[in-house]
């Protein structure tokens, strides 16, 4: 294996360099706020699902010192839709700490990079790689796949154990690899070989510059690398959403920065249908089956969630309570809320527009 693993790196380079991805935006660049940027949306994110978000984020916040000096209630609508969001509020963060403690220069070292908000060990090391060429190895969920299976590491890769033989075997690749290598095709050839080719599903062996030497292959074991986690039954919830519609206008409410949606944007929930009845009464506003809308489910990282949407139209007198704001409809598409709520709202507003058009 030893033979194997001293070329370890530069199989991986000569591979992207001919096979690997070359076009995406944030590539062919050392700005670090871009390469930052990208690093932090594509964490448990697509790529096909970052591309949009990444350009419309950029074009409103160009540099590190505009992103500092929003207020987080301006940066959410960018991220919107994105999933994830205490990601967004720690961005928010980490750009307020660059500016006032570094004077808006990222750090130069993986190190006190993994020391800023939101930005763990593994993106700190491709920030570092990509802007400044530091010889610091990365180890996403794409990269352990690639590792687990080519040098046949067994074990759940959360488990602090198998995290640390991982990290081991990245570090000894890069002190046994050449002292002039590329850091920024090594750094992406991992990650697009784990996407690309060493896939989840069915990994295209025949195409992989890693094949010689890999366990997995060797053993016919690429269904059984990474360990596979037990599968569990995933909780489920329910809940009753408030579409409150009077005047051209809907009842929104800013949820906590803690929890589902933190930060965003969102309609009024409740946990069953006796307590939004109670809260439309305490308002002199009547409840019926009518004003039911079909129930949807929107699926998160750890429980799925059903949704009983309920849209109301009647106008009454309700001042809103102080996280609360009555929003125009013609704002609403445009306002920072999760996928599943700006679904609900594009179908209403769409509604609308055809019983107008009629």
């Amino acid at each position: 294996m030893s033979v194997y693993l001293s070329t370890f790196a530069q199989r991986i380079v000569r591979w992207q360099r001919q096979h690997g991805r070359q076009h995406l935006p944030w590539q062919h660049t050392q700005d670090p706020y871009r390469i930052w940027l990208s690093e932090i949306m594509l964490q448990q994110t697509q790529v096909t699902t970052v591309l949009d978000y990444y350009t419309r984020f950029l074009t409103r916040f160009p540099t590190v010192q505009s992103l500092a000096q929003a207020q987080q209630d301006e940066v959410m609508p960018y991220w919107a839709g994105l999933g994830y969001y205490a990601r967004a509020r720690n961005l928010h963060r980490c750009a307020q700490v660059i500016v006032k403690d570094y004077q808006g220069v990222f750090p130069p070292h993986s190190e006190v990079l993994a020391t800023l908000p939101g930005i763990g060990p593994s993106t700190a090391a491709a920030i570092a790689a990509f802007a400044y060429g530091e010889r610091a190895p990365i180890m996403d969920g794409n990269v352990k796949r690639v590792f687990c299976r080519y040098f046949g590491i067994e074990g759940l890769t959360h488990l602090r154990a198998t995290e640390k033989k991982l990290w081991e075997l990245a570090h000894q690749v890069l002190k046994l690899a050449p002292t002039d290598l590329d850091m920024t095709a090594y750094t992406q050839g991992q990650m697009d070989l784990g996407s690309q080719i060493c896939t989840r599903g069915t990994p295209s062996c025949a195409q992989c510059p890693l094949q010689d030497g890999c366990y997995a292959k060797t053993h016919q074991k690429q269904h059984l690398l990474p360990t596979p986690k037990p599968r569990a039954k995933q909780p489920e919830r329910r809940c009753h959403l408030l579409i409150w519609e009077q005047n051209e206008q809907i009842l929104v409410e800013q949820r906590p920065d803690q929890g589902i949606w933190g930060g965003l944007l969102a309609l009024p929930q409740f946990e069953n249908q006796e307590q939004l009845q109670q809260f439309l009464l305490n308002h002199g506003v009547s409840l019926s089956t009518k004003q039911k809308m079909a129930t949807l489910t929107h699926v998160f990282s750890h429980f799925k969630l059903h949704i009983t949407p309920w849209w109301v139209r009647q106008v009454t007198v309700h001042e809103p309570a102080p996280h609360q704001q009555w929003l125009s409809l013609t704002q609403a598409p445009h306002a920072a809320f999760p996928a599943p709520i700006k679904k609900l709202i594009q179908a209403i507003c769409a509604t609308k527009v055809k019983v107008g058009d009629e």
